[in-house]
């Protein structure tokens, strides 16, 4: 199969899909790659590791998107990439259709077979290939929040960890998973005061096993929910539903009743948000406020740590990118449901629920 790997056009995005190991591991099965030139060069990888790994370097995106089979990206599809896609292409990727209408229709009309990162799972039922940027996105969101707390970032002038006579801030984490995990590991281990909500009290109680003194596990209802806003000096929205819109927790009249200079960083907005004032940003204007709140959304967090995040999702992509290679992904399909979930769109139907039911069109379930 021809592979190809482009540079990425999301703006302020320094990610690869493929690192040259993975070139060299689909070489030895027999695949050719196509590599974009200087596209790993913002994570650390030049040219030249993917020449000599046995990739063919192309000067642009058209002849990879004109030639290649297979096209794995890491984020979804821009406009400009769209218009190259040819009809039963693969398109392996994080989607995120739930988030945004536009694109998936114009996925559905190119006719791509899409795949997306964020819907595989395993055989625990787990979101493999999403859980190594949840990881990096839950760390960063407390890394961000603290930042602007500080009163030039129109923060309410707060050290997260406090000092000796000084109360530590105030940190709300909605949602017990992966991102949430790692925001209260964070912030706690900063100093601060954090509370985790969530709805799955058997999450709850693993929580309050293996967090240290300083992080509470509270039910998340909206009573609980509103009582907690109303303490917090930053706010971390990490609620998931998978290949679905995010649930919305907090509303504007929430925020008039949280502190002046308080910070919000939405993590959920990939998924559309969990704040109904949430709308994307950009690393280049990362944040706005509303009543007095400061929102902190940038649709693709780990892309700023390019070489980190990198590594980490190619570690998890790769093994399924040989498989698709080797097998197409159908035969992959019928051998592993949990990459079944991955397949969002085939020929122009949306064969996954949550997509469909977001997007409101009729869910065609994929015939093997």
């Amino acid at each position: 199969m021809k592979i190809g790997v482009p540079k990425e056009v999301k703006p302020d995005e320094y990610r690869v899909a493929m690192m040259p190991v993975g070139v060299e591991v689909l070489r030895k099965a027999g695949h050719e790659v196509l590599v974009e030139a200087s596209a790993g060069a913002a994570s650390g990888f030049p040219d030249e590791e993917y020449r000599k790994a046995g990739a063919t370097l192309i000067s642009g995106p058209a002849e990879i998107f004109a030639s290649a089979e297979l096209i794995v990206k890491v984020k979804e599809p821009q406009r400009q990439e769209i218009a190259l896609f040819r009809e039963g292409q693969i398109i392996f990727t994080y989607m995120h259709f739930a988030a945004d209408v536009d694109l998936t229709h114009a996925c559905i009309k190119s006719g791509i077979v899409a795949i997306a990162y964020e819907t595989i799972k395993d055989r625990a039922g787990r979101l493999p290939l999403l859980t190594p940027m949840s990881e990096i996105a839950g760390k960063m969101s407390i890394q961000e929040g603290a930042k602007y707390l500080e009163k030039p970032m129109m923060g309410r002038g707060i050290l997260l960890g406090g000092v000796p006579g000084v109360a530590p801030a105030h940190v709300v984490v909605l949602g017990g998973g992966i991102v949430g995990t790692n925001a209260a590991k964070v912030a706690a281990g900063l100093g601060a005061n954090v509370v985790i909500m969530d709805v799955n009290l058997e999450r709850l109680r693993y929580l309050d096993d293996v967090m240290p003194a300083n992080v509470h596990t509270i039910f998340s209802d909206p009573q609980t929910i509103r009582e907690h806003l109303r303490q917090a000096d930053l706010v971390v929205g990490a609620v998931l539903i998978p290949g679905a819109k995010a649930p919305r927790l907090v509303t504007r009249e929430h925020l008039v009743d949280m502190k002046n200079g308080a910070v919000i960083v939405d993590v959920a907005i990939d998924q559309g948000g969990c704040i109904e004032t949430s709308r994307p940003t950009t690393h280049q204007n990362p944040t706005y406020v509303v009543e007095g709140v400061v929102h902190y959304c940038v649709t693709n967090m780990p892309g700023a740590v390019g070489r980190t995040s990198t590594i980490a999702l190619c570690n998890a992509t790769l093994p399924y990118a040989v498989r698709i290679a080797n097998n197409g992904y159908q035969k992959t399909a019928a051998e592993d449901a949990g990459f079944l979930e991955g397949i969002n769109l085939v020929h122009g139907k949306v064969t996954h629920p949550a997509v469909a039911e977001a997007v409101r069109v009729s869910y065609e379930p994929l015939k093997l």
